[in-house]
């Protein structure tokens, strides 16, 4: 079972594709949004959540605060799931908030190559299979559309090898957790 963990739509469970998706554990979750709390990176931001599945992690953020939730999710069955969790997180919402969540049925490269610039936090959970210059392309797309302050988490399997940050971006710090990789990363400041 997937759920919000926390805010103001904490303890919602969250509808899960049967298939083609691999969902981040709770664990994992928590261990995201602590280092992201302590950092005090989501409210008011602007948050990507690119192969989105469900939407946890890009929800989990509207639920603490962010203010502009986009997920990008190719397949179809998936992105109705995102579209229906989206409307329940939007319906816990207080009265008068302005949370924009949008959800989009498209490839990630292709939505990178449309979309307007200007975000803040980037979660980018691939499937484990998919290809590392895959994920170099997407990160490389990626970087002119963040803020300068920008945070990204990629979440890898812990037997891939270190993103492909190209030169606009740099690793902040990775995390290990059992199969699970996290790397946090940040736009190169020199």
């Amino acid at each position: 079972m997937t759920r919000i963990i926390s805010g103001f739509a904490g303890s919602l469970t969250l509808a899960v594709p049967k298939a083609g998706t691999r969902p981040t554990s709770d664990r994992v979750r928590e261990a995201i949004f602590s280092a992201l709390d302590a950092r005090d990176a989501i409210r008011g931001t602007r948050v990507l959540d690119l192969y989105a599945g469900s939407g946890a992690l890009g929800l989990e953020a509207a639920s603490r605060g962010a203010r502009v939730v986009t997920l990008v999710e190719n397949a179809f069955s998936a992105a109705q799931m995102c579209r229906k969790n989206a409307e329940a997180v939007q319906r816990s919402a207080a009265k008068g908030t302005d949370l924009k969540i949008r959800v989009t049925a498209q490839a990630v490269q292709s939505f990178l190559a449309t979309t307007p610039d200007g975000f803040d936090l980037v979660f980018i959970d691939p499937p484990y299979d998919l290809g590392d210059t895959e994920l170099a392309a997407n990160l490389a797309a990626l970087a002119p559309l963040l803020a300068d302050d920008a945070l990204i988490v990629v979440e890898r399997s812990s037997r891939s090898p270190e993103p492909d940050w190209g030169t606009q971006l740099e690793r902040e710090r990775r995390k290990d957790y059992g199969d699970t990789t996290l790397w946090y990363a940040g736009m190169r400041l020199d």
